[in-house]
């Protein structure tokens, strides 16, 4: 709060760039220097350059590294865009009242759940264990709740998609709709693997053990077990979680899509067999015992209309989504105060943009006040 109330006073005076202090030791003080101010906020260098940071470590995190980083030097030029419209999209949260704290403890809640943490103190340590500011990412991710509610509020609240738009994209488009069969599983696997795995030298399981005779029956009457609570209506996803000692389990046991081809020949079989919603009967495996679910069962060819409406809706949606976000935030610019030092470029600035207007007198000296042309803080 301080530092907002020092700096809506030096936007009333109009005072040219200065250094933003951050924190002060003893007789030595630490300073960033600002890049932009919209609003009552401040940009920093600092700011941009940990942007940067994340933009390039994302692209390294991608399955074609190459792709991603030239995709990510390309996108390095709207770095201070992105974070000016994320700033007046915070600023719009503001003036609409829209708040992220009840949303936030559930979101927060969510990842503790998948990073099977204890609790919110085991999730800190974890995330500073990895040199990553707790603090900074609750506020990232508040942050990103309230622009994400101002989008759908403002900009996607107004965007419709009419049955027309998706018949047409439906006619346009059948040849890039024409699909293989295929179906959609979820696993429920009771192992029959123990600690017993013999061991290469890097400490990685090399070859399974042989299960007794006695865990093999004790996975069997335990997968016997879960397919009677399935057959009483048990849910399938809620059974995954508690019961599967499969990867899957925390994400309710689901495998994605396969094609006929990529089964063995008894499952494929099986799965191929059955309309979505059906389940196997517990299969014996080498890794154990395993119920499968077909959440989703397509058939080949160009699927009639209904089967895609929603998914063609949505991406109706998404394209209509880019330009009408675009127009929106160059809206917000045209009403902001945003002042951007000589040197840094705004790529999503608007033409009408008021400019601030600094004198030589207000230049030479700061502390005084010079008149200016009005702005859209005022």
């Amino acid at each position: 709060m301080k530092r907002i109330a020092c700096l809506s006073l030096l936007v009333l005076l109009g005072v040219p760039f200065l250094l933003a202090q951050t924190q002060t030791t003893g007789n030595d003080t630490v300073v960033e220097e600002i890049i932009a101010r919209v609003n009552n906020s401040i940009i920093t260098r600092a700011d941009l350059r940990k942007a940067r940071q994340e933009l390039f470590a994302e692209a390294q995190q991608q399955s074609n590294t190459t792709q991603a980083e030239q995709q990510a030097k390309e996108h390095e030029k709207d770095l201070l865009r992105d974070l000016i419209d994320q700033q007046l999209l915070l600023n719009k949260a503001q003036e609409l009242n829209i708040t992220a704290d009840t949303e936030l403890v559930k979101k927060m809640d969510e990842l503790r759940k998948q990073m099977h943490a204890d609790s919110m103190e085991d999730m800190e340590k974890a995330a500073e264990s990895q040199g990553i500011s707790f603090e900074d990412f609750k506020q990232n991710l508040k942050n990103n709740i309230l622009t994400q509610r101002v989008i759908g509020q403002e900009v996607g609240g107004h965007i419709n998609v009419s049955n027309a738009e998706i018949q047409q994209f439906y006619d346009q488009h059948k040849s890039e709709l024409d699909r293989p069969e295929q179906v959609r599983l979820s696993e429920i696997l009771i192992s029959t693997q123990t600690s017993n795995a013999v061991k290469n030298d890097k400490g990685e399981n090399a070859l399974p053990d042989t299960p007794t005779p006695e865990v093999i029956a004790q996975a069997k009457a335990k997968a016997d077990q879960v397919y009677e609570m399935l057959k009483k209506g048990g849910n399938f996803e809620d059974l995954a979680k508690k019961y599967s000692s499969g990867p899957t389990s925390s994400i309710g046991g689901d495998l994605e899509y396969f094609k006929r081809g990529t089964l063995s020949k008894d499952l494929e079989t099986k799965v191929f067999a059955m309309d979505a919603g059906q389940y196997t009967e517990p299969v014996r495996t080498n890794q154990g015992f395993v119920i499968l679910k077909v959440a989703e069962h397509q058939k080949p060819g160009i699927p009639p209309l209904k089967d895609v409406e929603s998914q063609i809706q949505e991406q109706i949606y998404v394209t209509k989504m880019q330009p009408a976000l675009r127009d929106y935030l160059t809206k917000l610019r045209e009403d902001a105060y945003i002042d951007i030092k000589p040197g840094y470029l705004d790529t999503g600035a608007s033409p009408n943009e008021t400019q601030p207007i600094y004198t030589t007198a207000s230049t030479d000296n700061p502390d005084k006040p010079k008149k200016k042309k009005k702005l859209g803080l005022f």
